[in-house]
């Protein structure tokens, strides 16, 4: 049997009461706020605990919102038939997170998109690097804030 959104949150929180800052019930998907600290013990719960079985981690993306960046996890469990959805407020001056590839392999590429497109540093990731622009690619283009250059080694972009 499945359990629903704030089902399995109230169980997050009840494992881990000082890693959770909230849950958010909203239209689409609710979503439950963890501390960044409680990023990995959370999901590798989420992961093994046989009520919960959340076995896919479907998508790690990037949202900005002008005054913070948030790093979004959207996990499925495949047995359990059951979807849930964590978040993680970061600094926009310092957004550091650990990663999820010793929890989850998916999280690898996911991890490497969104530290291309927001600038979010995934500690401990096997290979953060830029995964679809070039290395010296000037700034973060996902961000609010991002100054599309005008020219990039010599070619005009405007």
């Amino acid at each position: 049997m499945s359990l629903a959104f704030k089902q399995v949150y109230e169980r997050i929180k009840e494992k881990f009461p000082d890693g959770v800052t909230s849950i958010v019930e909203c239209p689409g998907d609710p979503y439950c706020v963890v501390k960044a600290d409680a990023l990995l013990p959370v999901a590798g719960w989420l992961k093994s605990d046989p009520e919960m079985q959340f076995d896919l981690l479907a998508c790690v993306c990037g949202t900005d919102d002008l005054k913070n960046l948030w790093s979004v996890y959207h996990f499925y469990s495949v047995p359990k038939n059951q979807k849930a959805v964590l978040k993680v407020q970061l600094d926009r001056g310092n957004p550091v997170v650990p990663s999820l590839v010793p929890v989850h392999k998916a999280a690898d590429w996911h991890e490497r998109e969104t530290y291309d497109m927001y600038g979010i540093v995934y500690t401990d990731h096997p290979d953060l690097r830029r995964i679809l622009l070039p290395e010296d690619w000037p700034g973060y283009p996902m961000r609010k804030d991002y100054e599309f250059p005008d020219e990039y080694q010599g070619i005009p972009l405007k």
